[in-house]
């Protein structure tokens, strides 16, 4: 979709959720390997955000089939935070963060996606109208 067809809100819904989106993936990343790993020196965990690589040029580039296979990941690493919180204190508060990230990009990517929706279900009526 071309940034010049975007709402303002849309757009910055869009520029929200990917930010967050790569919030997301340095914290997965610094979290196995740095701030709070499974074992001292990083944890093979840190390939948890791989999955989380493969959408990224198309959330960044506002691409709504990545931003709808995004949407399909990101509720994992939310139920990951959830199960982590009862952790000890330095990896529930990671997982805290984990979770605001998570339900950001869920929002802020349906807002950005839902007026993309309801124009394509115009068009495709339009034309069943024809």
């Amino acid at each position: 979709m071309t940034a010049a067809f975007l709402s303002r809100t849309q757009r910055i819904a869009w520029k929200a959720a990917a930010a967050s989106w790569v919030l997301l993936i340095a914290l997965c990343v610094l979290w196995e390997w740095q701030l709070a790993p499974v074992r001292d020196g990083g944890s093979w965990l840190v390939l948890k955000a791989v999955p989380l690589l493969l959408p990224s040029r198309g959330v960044w580039r506002g691409d709504a089939y990545a931003m709808q296979w995004a949407l399909l990941l990101v509720p994992l690493y939310f139920c990951e935070g959830v199960v982590r919180t009862f952790d000890v204190l330095a990896v529930a508060r990671l997982a805290w963060i984990e979770i605001l990230l998570s339900l950001a990009f869920f929002i802020l990517a349906i807002a950005y996606l839902r007026p993309l929706k309801r124009a394509q279900q115009a068009r495709m009526a339009e034309r069943g109208g024809a």
